[in-house]
C-alpha cells in the first residue's frame, strides 16, 4: 500500500514567534487522519509563560491574557504532547506537517530540552531511527521546484500557496489555526502521494506542464521517502547557504560566513547550562 493512502498523524502548531529556538508553543494539534480508520482529535492550549510578539498574535489571534487564564502549564502541556508524539512513532505512524523538519519538530525538540530536560531524539524513544515524517514543503519543492511568489505577502512554498497549487480550498479565516492548518497538510501529502502513483498522462495538466518526472520520486515506500526528504532538504540548505554567501545575489540579506544546518527533520541543540532557556 502507497505511504498516502495509510493512516498519518497530523501535527501543527501556533506559536510565540517564528524562531523555533526562542519561541514556545501557545496550540498544537495532533490528529490522526486515513487509513481507512475514523479521524482522531487531540488539541492544547497552552500558556507559554512569556509574552508573544505581536505578530505571532495577528496570526493566531490567541492573546497573553487568554493563554494565562485558559491555558495548562506548558511543562504539563509540553509533557502530554511528547507522550502522544511517542506512541505515534511507536506504532509506526508516519507525522505529516508543513515546514515540519525546519520548524514544527526542531520547536518541539527546544521545548522537551527546556521542560523535560532532553530534546525529542532523547524523549522520544529511538526517535532518531524510527520517527518517520512526511514534510509536505519538503516534497512540494523537489516535486514542483522553481515556483515564484504569489505576490508580496504570500511566498511560492508557504501552506496557502502549497494547497491552492494542489487543487484544495483554502479558508483565511480558518487558516493559522492549529487544527486546519494540520488537516490541511495531510491532504496535501494524500494529493501529492496520489499523483506520484499516476502514469504520467493521467496526471493533472499542471503537472504535465513541468516537464520533469520529479513527481515519480515520490512513488517510494515510507522509509525511502523518509531518506530521500533528508537528501533533498540537505540538498535545500546548501543551495540557500551559498544564496546568502553571495553578495551579488543576496543583496541585503548576504552573509559571508552564513552556515545552515542541513539536518532534517530534527536539528542538534547544542548542550544547555543551569538556567538557560
Amino acid at each position: 500500500m502507497s505511504w498516502h493512502l495509510g493512516r498519518m498523524a497530523a501535527l501543527d502548531f501556533e506559536s510565540s514567534d517564528k524562531d523555533p529556538v526562542t519561541a514556545r508553543i501557545v496550540t498544537c494539534a495532533l490528529i490522526l487522519v486515513g487509513g481507512g480508520q475514523p479521524t482522531n482529535y487531540r488539541n492544547w492550549l497552552l500558556n507559554p509563560g512569556i509574552a508573544q510578539e505581536p505578530g505571532a498574535i495577528a496570526v493566531h489571534g490567541i492573546t497573553d491574557e487568554y493563554a494565562a487564564e485558559h491555558g495548562q502549564p506548558a511543562e504539563q502541556g509540553i509533557t502530554e504532547i511528547v507522550k502522544e508524539l511517542s506512541e505515534v512513532v511507536a506504532a509506526g505512524v508516519p507525522i505529516v506537517g508543513h515546514n515540519l523538519g525546519s520548524y514544527d519538530l526542531n520547536l518541539l525538540s527546544h521545548e522537551s530540552q527546556r521542560h523535560l530536560g532532553a530534546p525529542l531524539t532523547e524523549t522520544i524513544p529511538d526517535a532518531a531511527d524510527r520517527m518517520r515524517v512526511i514534510d509536505t514543503l519538503v516534497l512540494d519543492k523537489q516535486s514542483a521546484p522553481f515556483r515564484r511568489r504569489v505576490s508580496e505577502t504570500q511566498g511560492p512554498y508557504q501552506l496557502k500557496t502549497t494547497a491552492q497549487t494542489y487543487r484544495l480550498n483554502w479558508d483565511d479565516a480558518a487558516a493559522h489555526g492549529a487544527d486546519y492548518d494540520a488537516l490541511m497538510s495531510a491532504r496535501i501529502a494524500w494529493h501529492m502521494g496520489n499523483i506520484a502513483r499516476l502514469p504520467n498522462e493521467q496526471r493533472p495538466d499542471w503537472v504535465q506542464a513541468l516537464r520533469t518526472q520529479r513527481f515519480d520520486s515520490l512513488a517510494v515506500d515510507l522509509d525511502d521517502l523518509h531518506a530521500a526528504q533528508a537528501k533533498w532538504a540537505r540538498r535545500d540548505a546548501e543551495s540557500f547557504q551559498r544564496y546568502l554567501r553571495d553578495p551579488e545575489k543576496s543583496g541585503a540579506k548576504h552573509d559571508p560566513a552564513a552556515v545552515v544546518d542541513g539536518a532534517w527533520p530534527l536539528l542538534p541543540i547544542p548542550h544547555q547550562q543551569d538556567g538557560d532557556l
